[in-house]
């Protein structure tokens, strides 16, 4: 039994949300992904060391929003957290079961994880102070997270021919003080430098490649275009399409696509108690 209806996020943007009364966590289901999903968010090699190398050698770390498992492979045994139905059960068959459950309520034993590990997350949680509160309870050691800081969000060029999306995104992502400040302790902030060859599809994964945006399974892929209606998406693709046809991104951005690495938004926050 399911009914949609118009959810406003916790700081005023408005999405279709899938409300599903299945028995899961919270009841509330937060969609399935879109059809593009796995071929497009495929775990990145070169961030997933920069993941394990913040984690350490954890004998058990905690991954809590894990949707389909992206980097659980940089953890050596892994207990997964994911409130979606739709994303758990797209779960590869080689990794465990996720647990049903929130950031804000985890129904863990206090320190009983060597680590944990939230990635591209954050910004999905109903509560983020309580999330992060909750896992550094029941983590002894780093709690670490992939995430956007979103004073940089905007500095990306697709803020020029898709405003909303990046705007969408500078909303979602909570600040990273606000972080830090939720879980105490002593944090560090590195940024990711995003490889040329990205193939986890995120929108900056993008920024040589601009042609592969033009691809709606690819967009599907990033939460945040489900924040525009079909005629921004129309108008989205028309102008990206005639500025890549007349030379003109490329005379702006065109050195982009030689550049080894771009450091965008993406960020890897450790903190220890």
């Amino acid at each position: 039994m399911a009914d949609t209806t118009l959810d406003p996020g916790p700081r005023g943007e408005v999405s279709m949300v899938m409300r599903t009364y299945d028995g899961g966590a919270g009841g509330v289901d937060y969609g399935a992904p879109g059809p593009g999903y796995a071929a497009c968010r495929r775990p990145d090699e070169r961030i997933a060391r920069l993941i394990a190398e913040a984690i350490g050698d954890a004998s058990t770390v905690l991954n809590v929003g894990a949707g389909t498992g992206s980097y659980e492979s940089a953890a050596r045994t892994v207990t997964a957290v994911e409130p979606s139905l739709a994303m758990r059960v797209r779960r590869p068959a080689e990794l465990v079961d996720a647990v049903d459950a929130v950031a804000e309520d985890l129904p863990f034993a206090d320190g009983e994880f060597a680590a944990a590990m939230t990635l591209f997350s954050v910004h999905q949680w109903c509560d983020v102070e309580a999330g992060l509160r909750e896992m550094r309870r029941v983590t002894r050691g780093p709690v670490v997270i992939l995430t956007c800081d979103p004073l940089r969000v905007r500095d990306f060029w697709l803020y020029e021919y898709a405003p909303e999306v990046l705007d969408a995104e500078a909303r979602r992502y909570p600040p990273l003080d606000r972080l830090t400040s939720a879980l105490g302790g002593t944090t560090t902030v590195q940024p990711v430098p995003i490889p040329l060859d990205c193939t986890d599809g995120f929108n900056e994964a993008y920024y040589g490649r601009p042609e592969l945006l033009l691809d709606p399974a690819a967009r599907q892929a990033c939460s945040a275009w489900s924040f525009l209606d079909d005629r921004a998406r129309r108008d989205f693709d028309t102008s990206l399409r005639r500025a890549l046809g007349s030379g003109s991104w490329d005379e702006a951005f065109g050195h982009l696509r030689s550049r080894p690495t771009y450091n965008g938004s993406l960020v890897l926050l450790r903190t220890t108690p």
